[in-house]
């Protein structure tokens, strides 16, 4: 039987304290099906004079893939979608060509004290789709399909699994579910994409009599399942899809088959030519770095 291979996180502070466990990209592993990018932020305390606000900033060639379990996020992007996001629903933005947005704290909660957790991932998008016109769809929790399998509670947030289908419309076959474990029983992860991963969010889980603990992510053998067994009840979710059609170079925002394209976009953002979210004079700037040189710095992973 092949070996599981296990990923831990990095911490990464994004500003104001705010600090996130990044999985993927790793040397060890760049992707798993369209996924390029995997944040777990919190359990987090917003408190009223938290500055945790992400200002606006550009992307190109992915889709950003926002989903919270505890909290509320208010997206603003330039193409005026003005959309609070809350726990359980799917937030889906294509950059495509590209599209500048910001997340910050919603109005009614700045004087609150409240608890935000969530994660985000990106989704390269296909070399056919990279120059796509961007675009923004909320899916809300009420409309995601939900199901017992197993005496699991399965949220299938984005694809198909188990006989039922997410209304998100994406551009490659992709799996993304949210998967609540409980005590004792196994659950039987089927070989839903060629490419599968386990996260788990809390708790700790055996996954083909692999022990991996919370905040650890375990890449299964290549169009293969995998079975779990939680001595407790355990969050956890199911990434995967198809593999990319190539590879991709991943510098700060931007996302590309093509190392020139990178460049552009950079100059782009420092020129300020890809938009600007309506009401909002902030933005974060260009890095002088990897940017400052002829030629990419293709290693560096996304802030």
């Amino acid at each position: 039987m092949t070996a599981l291979q296990l990923l831990s996180p990095a911490d990464k502070d994004l500003g104001g304290g705010f600090t996130v466990r990044r999985l993927l990209p790793s040397a060890k592993r760049r992707s798993v099906g369209p996924f390029v990018f995997f944040d777990h932020f919190g359990p987090a305390t917003e408190v009223p004079d938290s500055a945790h606000d992400v200002r606006p900033h550009p992307h190109i060639g992915l889709a950003t893939v926002t989903y919270l379990f505890e909290g509320a996020m208010m997206h603003r992007d330039s193409l005026g979608n003005n959309q609070e996001i809350r726990p359980g629903a799917i937030n889906w933005m294509t950059s495509g060509r590209g599209i500048v947005h910001s997340e910050r704290k919603p109005e009614q909660l700045k004087n609150e004290t409240y608890t935000n957790h969530g994660l985000q991932l990106w989704a390269a998008l296909p070399v056919a789709f990279e120059e796509v016109e961007p675009s923004f769809a909320h899916t809300a929790a009420a409309d995601i399909p939900a199901l017992e399998v197993q005496g699991a509670k399965v949220r299938v947030l984005i694809g198909e699994a188990f006989g039922v289908t997410s209304p998100v419309k994406t551009f490659a076959p992709t799996v993304y579910l949210d998967v609540q474990l409980p005590a004792g029983g196994p659950f039987e992860l089927p070989a839903l994409a060629p490419e599968l991963a386990v996260y788990v969010v809390d708790g700790a889980v055996s996954v083909d009599g692999t022990d991996v603990p919370a905040h650890t992510m375990a890449f299964l053998p290549d169009g293969g399942g995998a079975m779990l067994k939680a001595a407790a009840a355990t969050q956890i979710v199911v990434i995967g899809g198809e593999p990319l059609d190539g590879p991709r170079y991943i510098t700060w925002n931007f996302v590309s088959s093509r190392k020139e394209r990178i460049l552009e976009a950079g100059a782009d953002w420092a020129a300020q030519r890809m938009g600007h979210v309506p009401g909002e004079t902030e933005f974060i700037p260009l890095p002088g770095h990897p940017f400052g040189v002829q030629e990419p710095n293709v290693t560096t992973t996304p802030v």
